[in-house]
């Protein structure tokens, strides 16, 4: 089952997703028409989690980690599906990474990893993006507009064998496996439940396959997994 949510006049709204049409407490509402798609989650953070895939460690010349590696987005960089990346003024060096994401269900701490599926809502799309050529992991990949998230959220997904792929402006840029994980998202996520306390909403991206790249302002990005969805965004520049 999808799940998504929509900036109406009156506010966000949200409830089952089913052919362009979401089915709220309150009413039917169309994409489009009633507004436009916002980041499936609320969260108080985002968890991302790198060097998760073998091929981007050695495209990446980054050594093997032992543990699960991450890093925090707050909410302030959430995008939704079709809204615009804006290119910062402050790097010339933007690149895109297609990842798979959980959205957490409940209030939670020190899971097993058995008990990670009953916490977690269902499935969604990120897009890490980063301002490679900046100084250290937050000044590269905190910033406004750094995580496009979307475009909804599925429950009825196997998240260790999902097929992917990443087009910028038509052009196929990433394909891969989420079965390529070094850890899979059961084991992400309760991995860093031994150091976080989660809230419901809460987000967490399990990394990107190799071949992350370069974006320009006006490339259209698409992430595909099989199964999800596509979240698409178009790069803009600064002043746009």
């Amino acid at each position: 089952m999808r799940f998504a949510r929509l900036a109406t006049p009156e506010g966000p709204v949200s409830g089952r997703y089913e052919n362009g049409t979401i089915h709220a407490p309150t009413g039917r509402y169309e994409v489009g028409r009633d507004g436009h798609l916002l980041p499936p989650a609320d969260p108080s953070a985002l968890y991302c989690v790198g060097r998760n895939y073998a091929e981007t460690l050695e495209q990446m010349e980054y050594e093997r980690p032992d543990e699960p590696d991450f890093f925090i987005k707050p909410p302030t960089s959430l995008l939704g599906h079709d809204q615009p990346i804006p290119y910062p003024d402050f790097t010339e060096e933007l690149t895109y990474a297609g990842e798979l994401a959980a959205v957490i269900d409940e209030r939670c701490r020190d899971l097993s990893v058995d008990e990670v599926p009953g916490a977690v809502r269902g499935y969604s799309i990120l897009n890490d993006v980063d301002a490679l050529d900046q100084q250290g992991r937050t000044a590269r990949k905190a910033f406004d507009g750094s995580a496009p998230l979307g475009p909804w959220l599925e429950t009825d997904v196997d998240p260790t064998a999902i097929e992917m792929h990443t087009d910028v402006s038509g052009e196929r840029r990433q394909a891969a496996s989420t079965e390529q994980m070094l850890f899979d998202p059961d084991e992400v996520v309760a991995a860093l439940s031994e150091r976080v306390t989660f809230q419901p909403g809460d987000v967490v991206a399990f990394g990107s396959p190799a071949n992350p790249g370069l974006l320009e302002p006006g490339d259209t990005v698409e992430i595909t997994y099989e199964g999800v969805g596509t979240l698409v965004n178009t790069v803009t520049s600064a002043g746009d």
